[in-house]
């Protein structure tokens, strides 16, 4: 311990570790800065094309990938899968887009994105997504996604909703309305009178049941099976 009561500079900020993919040199450029600016945050690598982000993610380790959704070798869809495909503990990935409703977007989502940005969204929401997605306790921008679906999901039949019911408990369906609605576990916590420490159990049991990777991928499942409809 240092002197004067002073506590030894021991304890570490925990830093998130952030890739950038993109075909533009500028682009790239600008997240830098906005990232490295935050004492959490760090950029560790850059890479102007989807087919080199494997390579990338190995030597740099990032826990978060921001990913232009159209690149020109390789996409930012095929760059997912071929992440996810690759076994291991993939990073977060967060594709980045010129158009909400691009529907480049839907498919990065379905290959297994964990949210998407705008390219013209403001520095602190860039900051916040890359927290929330790696803190993994609420949906990144639920109001796009479910526009997102009601656009590109199918209209949802029965069948779908009634293999979801039969999957999910009663208290796990509510779960998953409220995680596609955007709450945190502590606000479905503090709705569902229970503590946010059963939520995440829940939250686990309905990925588990829908072998979803996460909240953005069950949330996607539940709007195209019809168990959630856009316009709830």
């Amino acid at each position: 311990m240092a002197h004067g009561g002073v506590i030894a500079a021991n304890v570490r900020c925990v830093t998130i570790k952030v890739l950038l993919v993109d075909d533009e040199r500028l682009i790239r450029a600008g997240l830098a800065a906005i990232i490295n600016a935050e004492p959490d945050l760090t950029v560790v690598g850059e890479a102007a094309d989807g087919a080199d982000v494997p390579d990338a993610v190995a030597r740099t380790a990032p826990d978060v990938v921001l990913m232009d959704v159209r690149m020109p070798r390789l996409d930012g869809i095929q760059a997912t899968r071929r992440l996810l495909a690759a076994g291991g503990t993939p990073p977060k990935i967060i594709v980045v887009t010129t158009f909400e409703n691009d529907e480049y977007v839907y498919d990065a989502l379905k290959a297994g994105a964990d949210g998407f940005l705008l390219k013209r969204t403001r520095p602190e929401e860039i900051l916040q997504a890359i927290r929330t997605v790696v803190h993994g306790e609420s949906l990144l921008f639920p109001s796009a996604i479910r526009t997102l679906a009601a656009e590109h999901a199918p209209g949802g039949g029965p069948g779908g909703g009634a293999d979801w019911h039969a999957r999910l408990t009663e208290r796990e369906a509510d779960v998953l309305r409220l995680v596609a609605r955007g709450h945190s576990n502590a606000e479905i916590a503090a709705e569902l009178y229970v503590s946010p420490q059963t939520v995440k159990t829940h939250v686990g049991n309905v990925l588990a049941k829908l072998q979803a990777r996460d909240r953005t991928q069950a949330v996607i499942l539940a709007y195209e099976t019809g168990f959630i409809s856009p316009g709830a």
